[in-house]
C-alpha cells in the first residue's frame, strides 16, 4: 500500500509543480496588469484634475472678460456721451461766433449755400465810400480758385468774363500785374508768386520790398505772408493764391502801412480770415465823387479788427477793383467799367 502511495505520488508530482508554475506566473500578470490600470487610473485622474482647472479658468477669464467687455461698453458709451455734448458745446460756441460777426456786418443782402461752400453778402457804407462785403464759409477747399485771364499766363480779362466762363457763384479781382512785351507782344504779367491747383506758375519770387503771397492752403485757410524761398512757401500745400502789397494784419494785430502805401483814399480791394477760419472779402470803391471817394488802408485796418478779422492782406485796388456775385457787378469800377486783369479770384458753387 505504501509502495502504490509512493508510485501515485512520484506520477502527481510534476503536474503539482507544473500547476504551481503557473499559477505563480498568472499571479505576477496578474499583479502587473493591476499595476498598470493603477497607474493609468493616477494618469487619468491626473488629467482629469488639469481639465476641470482648464475649464475654471477659462471660466474665470470669460467672466473677467465679460466685466471688461461691459466696462468698455460703458466707457465707449460715456466717451460717446461726452463726444456729442461736446460737440454740441463746440456747434453753440461756432453758432455764437457766427452770429457775433454777423451783428458787426449787419443783414446780409444776398446769399448762397450748396455743399461746397456759404456765402453771405453784405453792403460796406461809410462816411464818403460805399463797397460789399463777402462772408465765406469754404466747405470744400478747391472751391476756391485762382484764374489767369483766358486760363494763359499773360492773358487778362475782367472779373465778370472770368466767373460766367467758369460758372463761379462769387468773384473779385487779384493779384497785382506789370505791362510787358513777350513775343513782341504787349502782356500783362502776373506779379510775384502765382499758384494754381496746387502748382507754383512759373519760377519762384523771392520776397522783395513789401511784396506777399496770399491764397489758401490745402485745409481751406487762409495763408498769407513773405517767402524767400519755394520751399517755404510750398511747405504750406498753397491750394491757390497771389501776390501784391503790403499786409495789413496779422495775428489780430495792425502791421504798419508802408510810407507810399499810407493815407491815401484809393478803391480797394481785400482778403481776410476770422477766427473760425470763415474768408472775409471786401472792395471798397473809390474816385468817385458822387459814389465813394475810397479809403485808406488804415482805416479799413481798424475796420477789419472792429468785424473781428485776425489776418488781412491788400489785393490789387484801383480801377481793378470788381465784386461780382450771382454773375452780376454790384460795385461801381472806376474807370466807368471793368478793367482787365491777369488773375481773378472765384469761389465755385
Amino acid at each position: 500500500m505504501r509502495i502504490i502511495n509512493v508510485f501515485i505520488l512520484a506520477l502527481i508530482l510534476p503536474i503539482l509543480v507544473l500547476v504551481g508554475h503557473a499559477s505563480y506566473s498568472f499571479y505576477n500578470i496578474t499583479n502587473s496588469a493591476s499595476l498598470d490600470l493603477k497607474r493609468l487610473d493616477q494618469k487619468v485622474n491626473a488629467l482629469n484634475t488639469s481639465i476641470i482647472s482648464v475649464q475654471e479658468k477659462t471660466l474665470a477669464i470669460k467672466k473677467t472678460a465679460s466685466k471688461q467687455e461691459e466696462k468698455l461698453a460703458q466707457q465707449s458709451k460715456a466717451l460717446n456721451s461726452l463726444t456729442k455734448e461736446s460737440s454740441k458745446q463746440t456747434k453753440l460756441s461756432d453758432n455764437a461766433y457766427e452770429q457775433k460777426i454777423v451783428s458787426r456786418l449787419g443783414k446780409p443782402i444776398d446769399t448762397y449755400q450748396s455743399p461746397k461752400v456759404k456765402i453771405e453778402v453784405f453792403s460796406l457804407q461809410g462816411i464818403g465810400f460805399r463797397g460789399y462785403i463777402a462772408k465765406v464759409k469754404l466747405y470744400e477747399p478747391k472751391a476756391f480758385k485762382v484764374l489767369l485771364g483766358n486760363d494763359k499766363i499773360g492773358g487778362s480779362e475782367t472779373t465778370s468774363a472770368a466767373v460766367k466762363r467758369t460758372g463761379a457763384i462769387f468773384g473779385i479781382n487779384a493779384g497785382g500785374f506789370y505791362n510787358t512785351t513777350v513775343d513782341g507782344k504787349n502782356v500783362k504779367w502776373p506779379l510775384g508768386n502765382t499758384v494754381i491747383d496746387g502748382k507754383l506758375l512759373g519760377g519762384f519770387t523771392p520776397t522783395y520790398k513789401d511784396l506777399f503771397f496770399a491764397g489758401v492752403d490745402s485745409s481751406g485757410e487762409l495763408l498769407g505772408g513773405k517767402f524767400t524761398d519755394e520751399k517755404q512757401l510750398m511747405v504750406h500745400e498753397p491750394v491757390a493764391g497771389v501776390s501784391f502789397v503790403p499786409m495789413l494784419i496779422k495775428d489780430r494785430k495792425a502791421l504798419t502801412i508802408p510810407t507810399q502805401w499810407a493815407n491815401q483814399k484809393n478803391p480797394r480791394t481785400i482778403i481776410g480770415e476770422y477766427g473760425n477760419d470763415d474768408l472775409i472779402f471786401i472792395v471798397v470803391d473809390g474816385r468817385q465823387s458822387d459814389w465813394s471817394n475810397g479809403v485808406t488802408l488804415e482805416y479799413l485796418q481798424q475796420e477789419l479788427l472792429d468785424f473781428g478779422v485776425v489776418e488781412a492782406y491788400n489785393l490789387d485796388g484801383g480801377g481793378s477793383s470788381s465784386f461780382v456775385f450771382k454773375g452780376k457787378v454790384l460795385n461801381k469800377p472806376s474807370d466807368g467799367r471793368e478793367r482787365t486783369v491777369t488773375t481773378n479770384i472765384v469761389i465755385m458753387p
